[in-house]
């Protein structure tokens, strides 16, 4: 455990630069978390200037940058710093189905952490893909919706652990509970659309 970084001691810029790169995460960043959390009314304030917010999570334990609403931004005169992109079907496919599977596991007693090796992560698509598609390129589509949410940061690989992955609980704050109560008519949307695509 590392030590506790006295208040006199916690630097601004180790916290902003660290949320520039990414989503700092208590658990595997424990000094940089203290930097954050310790100035984050700081950060807030620093990163509004770029049209940013900060979202801090204690009890999840992650905190991360997010662009303010277009109309925050029009109405403060900020230009959007970074541009949104529309994420590709599977890709957002696999995010609203592991969100769907961490709620399910948070029902249950096993544990904090949801492990998922990549086989399970190929069953959850697999229902969304007709069953003449060709299984190399299902597989190589799944593979590369993988690779992009762990990209993302919503899925980490298991040190020491071959074709593990543990879900990041940060995907709570993009995929929110109203959405999720929502999901079974998105997950049916997504399934007419991802058959479509794939014809």
């Amino acid at each position: 455990m590392s030590r506790t970084v006295p208040r006199d001691e916690l630097s601004l810029s180790m916290a902003v630069t660290s949320l520039m790169k990414g989503v700092v995460y208590r658990d595997s960043a424990e000094t940089t978390w203290q930097h954050v959390v310790g100035l984050a009314a700081q950060v807030s304030d620093y990163v509004a200037t770029l049209g940013l917010a900060v979202v801090v999570d204690e009890a999840e334990g992650y905190a991360f940058l997010r662009s303010r609403s277009d109309d925050e931004l029009a109405e403060s005169g900020i230009p959007r710093l970074v541009a949104r992109h529309q994420l590709p079907l599977h890709t957002s496919l696999l995010l609203a189905l592991l969100r769907k599977k961490l709620a399910e596991h948070d029902t249950t007693d096993a544990g904090s952490r949801l492990i998922l090796t990549g086989d399970q992560l190929r069953e959850l698509l697999d229902p969304f893909y007709p069953a003449t598609t060709n299984e190399a390129r299902t597989a190589d589509q799944t593979d590369t919706a993988v690779r992009r949410v762990t990209d993302l940061g919503f899925l980490r690989r298991m040190p020491g652990q071959d074709g593990e992955y543990e879900v990041r609980r940060v995907i709570k704050a993009f995929v929110d509970a109203q959405w999720l109560s929502d999901l079974d008519s998105h997950l049916a949307e997504y399934a007419d659309i991802a058959r479509e695509e794939t014809r």
